[in-house]
């Protein structure tokens, strides 16, 4: 059999496997290899085919191919290579293949798509946990293939869930005895929390007023123009209107004297941010709950109040034990608290807890037995996994109140560091405050010459992710930059972060005085020839031109 014949046919085996794969492999077609072959499978995938022309090939599919140039020497020493052939596949986007590939192929084109991800470490726009111990790391896999919501087969699993309920109702200090059961349920994030709180605020707004016998077709909802889009996701999903207090310069969060003006009697309920998205800051929760009950006192109105502790949930009770924003108020009647964010848990684990039973209407509670027993349930999702309740119960423990404190202090600390050296490279104003959240939220103070967009870009450069926006409406002309610090980010990393920021401000406003040096003009001579000139160049042209000037004026000035 010729070798030409082969390499032709392997040539059409190989665009054949072409539409199999998205990734760099290096094939290695071999000629029927002795043993000594095996030596290298360890890195490899082999598989012997046999083409038309009756000839036996191996393919080696190789995961590593750093390893490359020893594998070729090992093959031409003692497996009498034909030759190597090396080649990118495209990817098989929107079918599945028909054929199976090997579980290490596929696994290599996963990875090496993966790879093209941000790293999430150095992602500062997230407030979404990105390292726990391993400990909990091996509990999460042990735990990956339990349905949560099969809570006859795993009543241990329903139990930890119940475990950390009753432990946030304490935390947020809910009106509930010592062995009494809170009222609360797990859920997949803050955003189906803040879904089914709003469904209990609806329903019982519909209960009232059907009781009344006054309509009950258009409810609405107020919160401040800083909500997180779940919001307007609830309003728009579970039709209900959305009233939002509009933000003004230099005050980014709600307005409580604006919000209560904004009430009327088909307010089902005021939605008040503990830790705003864009700031961090935390909204005054107080003042909103004692103008609210003025309000209801002179209207009979029974308007409550919905924290959205997302982010500020797991904050406030170790930084601020004296801020006054939980049930301790007697109008908030929901909280809801993301797990996956400074409940120091991988995404997606959040929790919505009650103040009592009758908060929650009992209409909206679904009661199952066809997994074995008699199962309430009251949320969006039905199968998710045990893991993540396994793995915020294991961070409860684990850490108690002194550790969540200590760890909530250091983010702090951290977020001191990182916004004094912002503050000393003097290009930025700050915008956060250090009261709320551990983010630092800041501007350019000179915008005519690049803008924060440019800034985080370039930020890209050196790894970090920060993203960079604008405030919603009223405020939209303010554009800022925002970093998250969480648990994994440390004082060194704030340092590097303040050299790499330095770096890219210098780096922006050397290029930009270049370009303001660098400059050029069109001049048009009598052919109509457009000539580029430098900056050099142009201050000799003018020069000669004054020069011929003022030659031609004395010339006139003597005739």
């Amino acid at each position: 059999m010729s070798r030409n014949r082969v390499i032709r046919e392997l040539e059409y085996l190989s665009l054949c496997i072409y539409e199999y794969f998205s990734q760099s492999f290096y094939l290695v077609y071999t000629f029927p290899v002795s043993y000594k072959s095996i030596y290298i499978s360890t890195q490899s995938t082999v598989i012997n085919l046999t083409l038309q022309s009756n000839v036996q090939v191996n393919v080696i599919f190789f995961r590593k191919i750093t390893f490359l140039p020893l594998i070729v020497f090992i093959f031409n020493k003692y497996c009498n290579v034909g030759f190597i052939l090396m080649f990118q596949f495209c990817t098989y986007r929107f079918k599945m293949p028909e054929q199976s590939i090997p579980k290490e192929a596929a696994y290599q084109i996963i990875n090496d798509e993966l790879m093209l991800d941000g790293n999430p470490r150095l992602n500062l726009a997230s407030f979404v946990t990105t390292w726990m111990e391993p400990e909990c790391d091996k509990l999460i896999m042990e735990a990956a293939n339990k349905n949560y919501v099969d809570m006859d087969e795993y009543p241990v699993t329903t139990e930890l869930q119940n475990r950390c309920v009753n432990m946030i109702a304490h935390l947020f200090n809910a009106p509930i005895g010592d062995d009494e059961t809170a009222i609360g349920v797990g859920t997949v994030g803050s955003s189906e929390a803040i879904m089914l709180a709003g469904l209990a605020f609806k329903r019982r707004w519909q209960n009232k007023r059907k009781a009344e016998g006054k309509p009950y077709d258009k409810p609405n909802i107020v919160t401040g123009a800083n909500v997180q889009v779940c919001w307007e996701k609830f309003a728009r999903y579970f039709e209900v209107e959305l009233k939002e207090v509009k933000l003004t310069e230099g005050y980014y969060i709600m307005d409580p004297v604006k919000a209560v003006e904004l009430v009327d009697e088909n307010t089902i309920c005021v939605a008040a941010i503990l830790g705003s998205t864009l700031t961090g800051e935390f909204e005054d929760v107080k003042t909103l709950n004692d103008l609210l009950i003025t309000k209801n006192n002179e209207t009979g109105w029974e308007t409550p109040i919905h924290v959205d502790g997302a982010s500020g949930g797991f904050i406030a009770p170790f930084l601020y034990p004296e801020l006054e924003w939980d049930f301790r108020l007697p109008l908030v009647k929901s909280i809801n608290v993301s797990g996956h964010k400074y409940g120091l848990v991988y995404p997606g684990v959040g929790w919505v807890v009650w103040r009592c039973k009758e908060d929650l209407p009992e209409e909206l509670i679904f009661h199952i037995n066809y997994l074995g027993a008699d199962q309430p349930t009251f949320t969006l999702n039905f199968s998710k996994g045990s893991s993540q309740i396994i793995a915020q119960y294991y961070q409860f423990i684990r850490l108690g109140f002194e550790g969540y404190k200590g760890i909530m202090e250091n983010c702090m600390e951290n977020a001191k560091v990182l916004r004094e050296g912002i503050e000393k490279i003097g290009k930025f104003d700050i915008v956060s405050k250090e009261v709320g959240v551990p983010l630092v939220a800041f501007s350019l103070k000179d915008t005519s010459i690049h803008t924060v967009f440019d800034v985080s870009e370039n930020m890209r450069r050196f790894g970090w992710i920060i993203p960079a926006y604008t405030m919603p409406a009223d405020a939209e002309h303010i554009a800022v930059l925002r970093v998250v610090i969480r648990e994994d980010f440390s004082r060194s990393l704030a340092e590097r972060l303040i050299t790499d920021l330095k770096k890219v401000m210098e780096e922006l406003e050397s290029h930009a005085a270049r370009k303001t040096v660098v400059g050029h003009v069109e001049l048009a001579d009598d052919g109509g020839l457009k000539i580029e000139k430098s900056i050099r160049e142009i201050t000799g042209y003018w020069r000669k031109l004054v020069s011929d000037r003022k030659k031609t004026a004395g010339v006139a000035g003597v005739c």
